[in-house]
């Protein structure tokens, strides 16, 4: 079931990522905030999954500086955790927890893809 959707992924954890791959997705990886950071400038992705737990800056650091670049580019951030007090929550279109498991995660990149686009293309 192929997509066409392209998501650049920053996420330690590839089993939750299989089931993007799995529906379709093609995933474009990076192992650094600064490595997502240069490949979302050279290429053309529709969404970012991006780890809040990053090891040298912080995932809200890192969609800071993607909003400033592709503002037009959705966030979806992983965390473990809900309660982030550091604005994180300005950056993001989707905020999921890893407990939620992959399939919540599916399910938020879908909707901001697919379901969002289309309902604002209705209200207009």
């Amino acid at each position: 079931m192929a997509t066409n959707h392209t998501l650049l992924c920053i996420h330690r954890d590839p089993a939750q990522l299989s089931l993007l791959k799995e529906n379709g997705y093609e995933l474009v990886t990076a192992g650094s905030g600064s490595d997502a950071l240069q490949l979302l400038i050279s290429l053309s992705v529709d969404a970012v999954v991006l780890d809040y737990e990053l090891s040298l800056l912080q995932g809200a650091a890192v969609a800071a500086e993607m909003k400033k670049v592709k503002p037009q580019v959705p966030i979806v951030m992983l965390t473990d955790h809900l309660e982030l007090t550091d604005g994180t929550l300005k950056s993001v279109d989707a905020l999921v927890t890893k407990s939620d498991g992959p399939h919540f995660l599916w399910a938020n990149v879908h909707f901001i893809l697919n379901v969002k686009p289309a309902q604002h293309l209705e209200g207009s």
